[in-house]
């Protein structure tokens, strides 16, 4: 919206998300439609004063709890991206429902639904930048969100270091603190340096946004770095703490589930 909207747009939407009196979704991926993101299915038809979407989407993030949703559709499949379309819906506008809810190994308290549209009418001037455009809407918005999801895998990985090192000097084994072993400093270490490493990429890509620089191609390196470490980094805590660490007693359990989401959303690893 900041980027692509109309005056008119901004002035309508931008305020209330930005004082947090609603919540917005990004809505692309479909059952075809996921790393193929331009395979989109969800079909636009131009009528006089509106167009009116069928289809659906899946793994919707904040969908239900959302008001504001950017939904790309296709106005011709058989033009791949570039018969892409952007447009804002409302919820509650007339075709627009809620599926499935989907229940994942992480991150339960965020909801992941299915968006269902039946001959719903989206007036016309909820167009979101042009017609057959939405793929640049669609890929700039995953740009500057790649540097959001890898910032969430640092901190994934930040939270897990900190629990295990703080367990390291609190477990006694052998008459001494297993930080004290080689093994588990090596580990450490290792675990310190990866973050430190994802940091100052994900602080870069963010500094050329700021700057108005080009940033897509470090931003996705970020991303991609950040969401491997958040794995390895979880996953080396879950062995530090031993059985301690695959009980929910301790959060590196949680973490270790909930790091895998980063490997995935915004653009796989492989891609």
């Amino acid at each position: 919206l900041m980027v692509f909207g109309t005056e008119d747009q901004k002035r309508k939407f931008l305020p209330p998300l930005a004082q947090g009196k609603a919540l917005g979704a990004f809505a692309l991926t479909e059952p075809e439609a996921g790393s193929d993101a331009g395979n989109v299915q969800t079909i636009a038809k131009k009528g006089e004063d509106h167009y009116t979407l069928n289809g659906s989407k899946i793994f919707i993030t904040n969908g239900e709890v959302a008001h504001t949703y950017i939904v790309i559709t296709t106005m011709d499949r058989s033009l791949g991206p570039r018969g892409l379309t952007a447009f804002i819906l409302e919820k509650g506008t007339s075709g627009f429902s809620f599926g499935q809810q989907f229940e994942k190994m992480g991150l339960s308290a965020l909801p992941n639904v299915e968006l269902i549209f039946h001959d719903c009418r989206v007036p016309k001037e909820n167009l979101l930048y042009k017609e057959k455009r939405g793929f640049r809407v669609a890929m700039q918005t995953f740009a500057a969100g790649r540097i959001g999801v890898g910032i969430g895998a640092l901190g994934v990985a930040e939270a897990a270091f900190e629990e295990a090192k703080k367990y390291s000097k609190q477990r006694v084994q052998f008459g001494r603190s297993i930080s004290s072993f080689q093994a588990i400093q090596h580990a450490l270490a290792d675990m310190a340096t990866e973050i430190e490493g994802a940091k100052y990429l994900l602080y870069r890509a963010a500094w050329l946004l700021d700057q108005g620089k080009p940033f897509e191609k470090i931003a996705s390196m970020g991303k991609l770095y950040a969401s491997e470490v958040a794995m390895k980094v979880t996953t080396k805590a879950v062995q530090i703490l031993g059985g301690y660490g695959y009980t929910k007693d301790y959060p590196v359990e949680r973490y270790m589930r909930e790091a895998k989401l980063f490997e995935i959303i915004e653009g796989t690893s492989e891609i």
